[in-house]
């Protein structure tokens, strides 16, 4: 429901949020003229963007707090997955780097900082980063092109991994790690990176940041199920400046089949509602916590699906939708998921107790599914249309496994910044 503006109370929450104008109407997606209307007292406003505000109000005192042992980078930051595993082992950002807009507003709307988002990171100097001892990256896999490596051949001239991987994204975070050399870094992707265009993107990645850079490498496949209610496999590549010990195999994560099930993340009448998502705006504000009906499937969009998925399976394939109960585990979710919630449909009743239509998951469920929100309780601001908010929670990373690789790699990253500091005190010695 919407509720008449006290223009007093809007503003003095922008401005205790330290916000201008601006980056408010960025935090809570709207335009500046809409802020400008607010705090003239004109229309009405969602006690939901007053409660974002509040929220960045008490994130940016928390962070004003918060202590820190190591600093680290955020690049192809999405919406700041990596990030949040990193902050709570003790780490602090000091350079963010996200190109798409939609991304970068909810990376604001969540994680106050003092410093900017920097879109195209192939635009930016490595000297114009700051200091840092972690490098976090979620970068994008593309294949490697091999024209100026054969064109270095037929003239003689020796090439490197460094010059194979030049016109990638993952040359930059090269270029990085190469000026700034930090203690340690992280880098994710999908499984299949590994065999990707026949392994040889995988040995190009391995051979520059082991042979050219001179990183202790360990990587591992890791299946969130464990964590979160969804099936999602994903690699995760650590590397440090000095050889710790580090071994992802050395580490225990948590077993994919004793994982929670998706009862866990899905809305039920013990939680606070969330209007866009638990009620239908007509619903009084005394009401229970209702599901609004635009995220069940149609007539036309089910019958669609189930069609879809009786051809393939009469040709002998698997394609077809992913129909879930509380009891459940869900399939992958993806950046498409938009499209027809085809992978993660839930299961519901009618009034009668009879089959009805499914539904999707709420982006506040996707949320919890991705481990934003680690409980009913705890909401990540989601200041964006629930088509973007499905893509971006689709490419993020699911939060308890960085959380997990975060606690293994901490003493390892704390011990690396040790070692060049006391190799610095002997060399002025």
């Amino acid at each position: 429901m919407n509720a008449p503006v006290s223009s007093t109370e809007f503003q003095t929450l922008r401005l205790t949020a330290a916000l201008d104008v601006e980056h408010a109407a960025g935090l809570l997606g709207v335009t500046p003229k809409t802020i400008y209307r607010w705090e003239k007292g004109e229309g009405s406003v969602k006690p939901a963007y007053l409660d974002a505000l509040r929220l960045h109000i008490e994130r940016r005192r928390k962070a004003q707090k918060r202590s820190h042992d190591f600093t680290f980078i955020d690049l192809f930051a999405g919406i700041g997955g990596i990030r949040k595993g990193f902050e709570d082992a003790g780490g602090k950002c000091v350079f963010t780097s996200e190109w798409d807009a939609y991304a970068q507003k909810t990376y604001r709307a969540n994680f106050p900082d003092d410093h900017p988002i920097v879109g195209d990171i192939t635009q930016v100097d490595a000297r114009d980063i700051p200091n840092h001892d972690l490098l976090l990256a979620g970068f994008p896999c593309q294949p490697f092109s091999i024209a100026g490596v054969s064109k270095k051949n037929a003239l003689g001239r020796a090439h490197g991994f460094m010059d194979k991987a030049q016109g990638t994204l993952f040359f930059d975070v090269l270029r990085i790690l190469k000026h700034h050399r930090p203690a340690a870094f992280l880098l994710e992707n999908v499984k299949n990176l590994k065999s990707h265009n026949q392994g040889d993107t995988f040995r190009t990645i391995c051979g520059a940041l082991e042979n050219e850079l001179g990183y202790k490498i360990s990587s591992r496949v890791i299946d969130g199920k464990g964590y979160v209610p969804q099936h999602r496999e994903r690699i995760y590549i650590a590397g440090f400046r000095e050889d710790s010990g580090f071994n992802f195999d050395d580490f225990d994560f948590a077993d994919p089949k004793k994982g929670p099930l998706l009862s866990t993340i899905l809305h039920d009448e013990t939680e606070e509602p969330e209007t866009h998502y638990t009620l239908p705006p007509e619903a009084p504000s005394n009401a229970q916590s209702v599901l609004n009906e635009k995220f069940t499937l149609s007539d036309k969009l089910w019958s669609y699906l189930q069609n879809y998925a009786a051809k393939h399976k009469a040709k002998g394939n698997g394609f077809g939708f992913g129909l879930n109960g509380p009891d459940d585990k869900a399939r992958t979710l993806s950046a498409r998921y938009y499209k027809d919630g085809s992978e993660i449909l839930i299961r519901r009743q009618d009034a009668k107790g009879n089959e009805a239509n499914p539904r999707r998951l709420t982006p506040r469920e996707c949320a919890r599914l991705m481990g934003f929100d680690p409980d009913r309780n705890t909401r990540m601001v989601i200041p964006v249309s629930d088509t973007r908010a499905y893509k971006q929670f689709g490419n993020s990373v699911v939060v308890p496994v960085v959380q997990a690789i975060a606690g293994f790699m901490r003493p390892h990253i704390l011990k690396n910044m040790q070692a060049e500091k006391t190799s610095k005190i002997q060399a002025a010695e």
